[in-house]
């Protein structure tokens, strides 16, 4: 098993930057794709981007895609999420997620991060 803790979010105001992090502990991050989310209220939990095991791969929803950047520091075991040029719409929680060898589910789960942009 994986155990994830993010860290980071925050208020900001539209146009500004945050950088995401999420820490990993447990089996060898180096095993794990690892996956953002967001939740806004009242809607569904929404795929960000996603970062393979070796970060030579990643993917980004088309409401992020220019302006969020996923990198990871296996030697840190942490993976992190730069958003750049923030719009109001970008609020939720944010969660990241681990799945197992580049699988196709993510099973694991952080605790989530609030990100609020203000216009």
């Amino acid at each position: 098993q994986v155990q994830l803790v993010e860290s980071g979010g925050g208020l900001v105001q539209a146009g500004g930057s945050l950088r995401l992090s999420c820490a990993a502990s447990g089996r060898p991050f180096m095993f794990y794709g690892m996956g953002w989310f967001r939740q806004a209220p009242g809607k569904e939990r929404e795929f960000v981007g996603a970062i393979s095991r070796t970060g030579s791969r990643t993917t980004y929803s088309d409401s992020v895609k220019g302006r969020f950047a996923i990198s990871r520091d296996n030697a840190k075991n942490t993976v992190y999420l730069q958003m750049n040029s923030l719009k109001p719409e970008d609020t939720g929680v944010y969660y990241c997620a681990a799945r197992w060898m580049d699988g196709a589910e993510y099973g694991y789960w952080g605790q989530g991060t609030q990100v609020t942009v203000s216009s």
